[in-house]
């Protein structure tokens, strides 16, 4: 398989962060073996300065069968991001993951070539369960992660990195990466405490992100109401995530585009138990009175009669969920907006 070029290595990298709903500007320069690069969403912001190659099989008679590695070129030494952070990334395209390296432990000369290894068992659980420790000895920590927790890692990069340092710390989240359903809060508080934070986001960011992709595979990354693709769906939850009796089952997830993902978390449209799509008509009245009804009929006239359904059995919306769902919005069934 043919190695990307640069440019494409870092479309890579930016495609993995706008696919998770953060925004780029673009920082000087914008050429040569690096990129910089300013991340944000809401008010969380990152500074960062981008290195990357492709990744290939580094096993041979001196070497594990099994190793991967980013063969370094172009410079002689990483430079730190003033304010920011460096991220050292090699990038398996076979596959589709990256493997990401503590750049605290590579701040000197690099020598002649240059190269940073990480197992390819490690990749692979990458691909599966989202992101992957691989423990080099030394303290150094080598993180494989897949493109959709790409922002996760970046957030969490340096406490990631540091988890050599205790075993304790470093077998609980290596537990939490493989199934986040393994490690309740009581053994979450047996890791050191400032690296708690870190292991209840990466926990909680798994779990979205297995719900996420579960659902929107279900309904073919395609709009239950109203049909749309074009990258702009979401998974939404039936039951609210606020609320204690929702859950991160398949069935209590429909896949919206952004537009009725907020009508229904707004309570402008709900589903009905025999899987129809339905205007609140109170809430049309309301927006009628402030008059900020202005496209309502065309809203109206874009939501199919009923939603799209999976079509495995299993992965279609519980009649029960929306049931409660439909309570904790205090959403009243009324098909048309009259």
């Amino acid at each position: 398989m043919p190695r990307l070029t640069k440019s494409q290595l870092f479309e890579k990298v930016e495609r993995a962060i706008t696919d998770s709903g953060w925004s780029i500007l673009y920082l000087p320069p914008q050429v040569g073996n690096f990129r910089r690069i300013h991340i944000y969403k809401g008010e969380e912001s990152h500074r960062l300065r981008i290195y990357i190659w492709n990744m290939t099989h580094g096993g041979g008679r001196a070497r594990p069968h099994d190793e991967f590695r980013i063969q370094i070129t172009g410079i002689d030494r990483f430079e730190a991001e003033i304010g920011g952070k460096t991220l050292i990334l090699g990038w398996w395209d076979e596959v589709g993951v990256f493997a990401a390296f503590d750049f605290r432990k590579h701040t000197g000369a690099l020598g002649a070539s240059p190269s940073m290894q990480i197992r390819e068992e490690f990749l692979r659980r990458a691909y599966q369960d989202g992101l992957a420790l691989c423990n080099k000895g030394n303290k150094e920590i080598a993180v494989a992660v897949r493109p959709d927790l790409f922002v996760e890692y970046v957030r969490q990069a340096e406490s990631l990195h540091g988890f050599g340092d205790s075993e304790t710390d470093f077998e609980i989240l290596d537990a939490v990466t493989k199934d986040p359903q393994a490690i309740n809060d009581e053994d979450l508080m047996k890791v050191s405490q400032p690296r708690q934070v870190t292991v209840a986001s990466v926990r909680r960011r798994i779990r979205d992100n297995s719900f996420r992709n579960r659902v929107l595979t279900a309904y073919a990354f395609r709009c239950a109401a109203c049909g749309l693709q074009l990258e702009l769906v979401e998974a939404a939850h039936i039951i609210p995530v606020s609320d204690e009796r929702s859950t991160d089952e398949t069935s209590n997830g429909v896949a919206l585009c952004v537009l009725h993902h907020v009508a229904l978390d707004r309570a402008l449209i709900g589903l009905g138990e025999d899987y129809s799509v339905a205007v609140n008509n109170s809430e049309v009245r309301r927006l009628r009175d402030i008059r900020r009804d202005d496209g309502m009929d065309r809203f109206v006239k874009a939501l199919r009669p009923l939603i799209l359904l999976p079509p495995a059995v299993s992965d279609r919306p519980n009649t029960n969920y929306i049931r409660v769902g439909n309570k904790v919005r205090r959403w009243q069934q009324s098909k048309g907006a009259s």
